[in-house]
């Protein structure tokens, strides 16, 4: 039996192609035309020449430090909030008393509190700690305020898990620690994706952090570090687009990777 063509579905494709590809040519084809020309025929025209100038300078600038520097930071943000949030959305799920009901909601409350609010405080602590101008004091920031949505995330995911499979663990004298090795956690994959890029993605596009809690050119990440290419007089905007694109691609590779299992969490499919 043929099937009739879906002509809405397509038109409704292509205008999303659009949507989506017409301003990455513009990115593009500004970051490879030299500084003087690119406003010549404006971002959509055809550029009448092309250049890699603009990412070597990029290079030069010593930005592949800041994007190695958020690579790590993005990496042990991910560490901590897994580490931390899938045993406590386990125990949250699985908790029968006031404690673990405790637990959730003040981690909802924490959905609440802005990081502007409390930065002042933060940079007070990360001083005291003695983790000022360290990446480590823009990791444990970063990964307290990414906690909140990553309990409540896994949480969700978790509950998809069967009571029967629970139970079943439970009668085979499986403790509470191999029950989320063997089970919980594989069962769990895409609301650990969905976490995992979301952590990473926080990590990676943070500005406040890294902006208050460095100060140095070898703890720059990559977005204060895009404020070398503005100075007073202008910008330097074929570099600064030439750096956004370096920039992207790292965080566009883990979301190319996981992109599947982070479309099933969000759809609420917990991993089934």
């Amino acid at each position: 039996m043929r099937t009739r063509p879906n002509y809405a579905a397509g038109a409704a494709a292509l205008v999303w192609l659009l949507i989506i590809g017409v301003p990455l040519y513009a990115l593009v084809n500004t970051a490879l035309q030299p500084q003087s020309k690119y406003t010549d025929k404006g971002p959509l025209g055809l550029p009448s020449a092309l250049t890699p100038d603009n990412f070597k300078t990029v290079l030069d600038s010593g930005f592949l430090q800041y994007i190695w520097n958020t690579v790590f930071v993005a990496a042990g943000t991910v560490a901590i909030v897994l580490a931390l949030g899938i045993p406590i959305s386990y125990a949250v799920v699985r908790g029968r008393g006031r404690l673990s009901t405790g637990v959730f909601r003040l981690f909802l409350l924490g959905l609440a509190i802005p990081s502007q609010a409390v930065i002042i405080p933060l940079f007070l602590i990360v001083n005291d700690l003695g983790l000022y101008d360290t990446l480590w004091g823009i990791i444990l920031p970063t990964a307290a305020f990414a906690l909140p949505v990553s309990v409540l995330v896994l949480s969700g995911g978790m509950r998809d898990i069967s009571t029967e499979l629970y139970e079943a663990m439970a009668l085979d004298g499986a403790s509470p620690a191999r029950t989320l090795r063997t089970l919980v956690v594989p069962m769990s994959k895409s609301a650990i994706a969905t976490t995992s890029v979301f952590a990473a993605l926080q990590a990676w596009n943070g500005f406040l952090f890294p902006l208050i809690m460095t100060q140095s050119e070898d703890t720059k990440l990559v977005t204060p570090g895009l404020y070398n290419f503005v100075s007073q007089y202008g910008a330097n905007v074929p570099a600064l687009l030439a750096a956004v694109l370096m920039s992207a691609a790292p965080i566009l590779v883990v979301y190319l990777f996981a992109r599947r299992a982070l479309v099933a969490g969000l759809m609420g499919a917990g991993g089934k």
